[in-house]
């Protein structure tokens, strides 16, 4: 990113990909904050044919827009904002994000008292304002295991056989985390520089746990700040396409095993991920013989699984 000039005091990017409705209310909560800090908007579109850089232009013309000729991922397309960034903090937000008043100070103000922190996020709620859990652990066998087991769900407040997501924690005090959702994440420009940009061969998914492994190599804090809120509508971009984003979320995840872990311990990932995709898959084909009533879901889960396990064999056969 090089010693460049810092001009603002943060900078927010959004990346798009046909969720026009969604971008547009995202940049009115935006525009509605009465901020203290300097602020730079940009958005980049991954090529949108709903209308959206026109309505970003028509509507928000101070906004400096990046239209890409074709779809670059999520990863690839936040690091062409990001180095076109001048703040001091980077505040990436997804499209189908709504800020909340005061959010935007609180995150930056937190984040001027605790050097020591690389990155930060705020509560994150549904639309109707409950809880949604963007707290993460590190992916490992154990909690996979354990969610292609159910235990997670059995024992939902039970740390030990939670799965990743940290359904136990009440998202009420502010913690170090390992992982925090990408959906809205505030980041020190100081240790975007030392970590890197996003690691573009995940196109989507994955990348952001990716990056918040590497933050706390270089001994950056990642923490939880829930005194900021936004409300995440979820499903802006990948409503789209809901089954092929289903299987990029899983190859992104096997990247991730792929990047960060030896050859046994991926193998024994793929493993537990193909003992998850064979019992629902078997569960899906009960339901649809069934329950008349849940064909419909049964079949598209099924599609699901069956998708699954042939991208299971797919790396298998690569990797071997």
């Amino acid at each position: 990113m090089g010693d460049r000039l810092i001009m603002v005091d943060i900078s927010v990017i959004i990346v798009s990909w046909n969720a026009r409705y969604f971008l547009l209310k995202c940049l009115e909560s935006l525009y509605r904050e009465q901020t203290a800090h300097s602020i730079e908007l940009i958005v980049v579109d991954n090529a949108s044919s709903d209308g959206s850089p026109e309505a970003v232009k028509e509507n928000y013309p101070e906004a400096i827009l990046i239209q890409n000729e074709t779809n670059l991922g999520f990863a690839k397309a936040n690091n062409i904002g990001l180095q076109k960034s001048k703040g001091q903090y980077l505040y990436l937000i997804n499209s189908d994000v709504e800020v909340l008043e005061g959010t935007i100070d609180r995150l930056h103000d937190f984040m001027g008292a605790n050097p020591q922190i690389g990155m930060a996020g705020p509560r994150i709620l549904y639309p109707d304002e409950t809880l949604q859990v963007t707290c993460r652990k590190f992916p490992s066998l154990w909690n996979n295991f354990c969610s292609a087991v159910g235990l997670n769900k059995i024992f939902p407040s039970n740390d030990l056989v939670s799965s990743d997501q940290m359904f136990y924690f009440n998202h009420e005090t502010i913690r170090s985390v390992d992982v925090l959702a990408g959906c809205f994440l505030s980041v020190r420009r100081e240790a975007m520089n030392k970590v890197g940009l996003f690691d573009e061969r995940f196109f989507i998914y994955s990348e952001d746990i990716d990056w918040c492994k590497r933050f706390w190599n270089a001994d950056w804090e990642i923490v939880f700040f829930p005194e900021a809120e936004a409300i995440h509508y979820g499903g802006g971009s990948s409503s789209n396409s809901p089954l092929r984003f289903s299987l990029e979320r899983e190859r992104a995840m096997i990247q991730y095993w792929q990047k960060h872990h030896s050859i046994l311990t991926i193998t024994s990932f793929l493993l537990i991920l193909f003992l998850r995709h064979l019992s629902r898959l078997l569960w899906n084909v009960f339901l649809y013989v069934v329950k008349p009533s849940k064909k419909s879901k049964a079949i598209h889960k099924i599609k699901q699984n069956i998708a699954g396990i042939k991208l299971i064999f797919s790396y298998k056969h690569h990797n071997n």
